[in-house]
């Protein structure tokens, strides 16, 4: 499973949903989706627009959870 820490991401940057779409161009509908890990897939453009808007790596966007560990959590 892939970990969407946008949430962590927003709160350590004092930033809202709506202040991250109007700086990356991305619905925020798309934003919310990412917010609460509901989406099933994002385009790389968008990946590279939020790394940018929030100043980090990917690796700080995103975090593998093995399968396995996913009941454990």
């Amino acid at each position: 499973m892939i970990r969407i820490k946008l949430s962590d991401l927003l709160g350590k940057h004092k930033m809202n949903q709506k202040t991250l779409s109007r700086l990356t161009n991305i619905r925020p509908a798309t934003i919310s989706k990412m917010y609460y890990e509901e989406t099933k897939c994002i385009d790389i453009s968008q990946i590279n627009n939020l790394c940018k808007a929030l100043d980090c790596e990917v690796s700080e966007l995103f975090e593998y959870i093995p399968d396995n560990q996913n009941s454990k959590r």
